[in-house]
């Protein structure tokens, strides 16, 4: 495949969350251009998202993955099972599709880590993981497990 300019210059592919007071490029200092920034109900990583990050792994060159979670998240208590059900009562059908409602963000950071580092087309070697505080605009790392699948040790990098 021929480089272009899709090709992150910072070589990230940034996970996060749709809410919208959180800017990820704004909290990572990125400029346009230098980042791949994937974004979802509450940053989950799902089938779709696996998908985008192997394509952004082996065709963008993107060699880190940062995961972006918040405090204050729509999805932090959410029931999905009650969910489910009331998209079935009004939809007259249950959804194909999980709604990954969590109560711990930084515990779900760390879910996150772990489906990735699962899938055996996402390099999980050098992941990082954050919680942003919506209130105090705080930005926190996450310690994350210290091996992938494969026995390689998980980096820490751009410290």
């Amino acid at each position: 495949m021929a480089k272009s300019n899709a090709v992150p210059r910072k070589s990230v592919a940034v996970v996060a969350c749709m809410d919208v007071r959180l800017d990820p490029m704004k909290i990572f200092g990125f400029d346009l251009g230098e980042a791949h920034i994937m974004r979802n109900a509450g940053g989950v990583v799902t089938e779709d998202m696996l998908r985008s990050l192997a394509i952004s792994q082996r065709k963008m060159d993107t060699e880190e993955i940062w995961l972006l979670h918040h405090t204050d998240c729509g999805m932090s208590g959410l029931d999905n099972e009650a969910f489910l059900a009331e998209l079935e009562e009004t939809g007259g059908v249950r959804p194909a599709w999980y709604p990954h409602g969590f109560r711990d963000v930084e515990q779900d950071v760390r879910d996150s880590y772990h489906k990735l580092v699962d899938d055996p087309h996402v390099d999980a070697r050098r992941v990082r993981g954050f919680v942003f505080d919506v209130h105090t605009g705080e930005l926190r790392e996450i310690g994350l497990g210290s091996r992938d699948a494969h026995g390689h040790p998980a980096e820490r990098v751009l410290d």
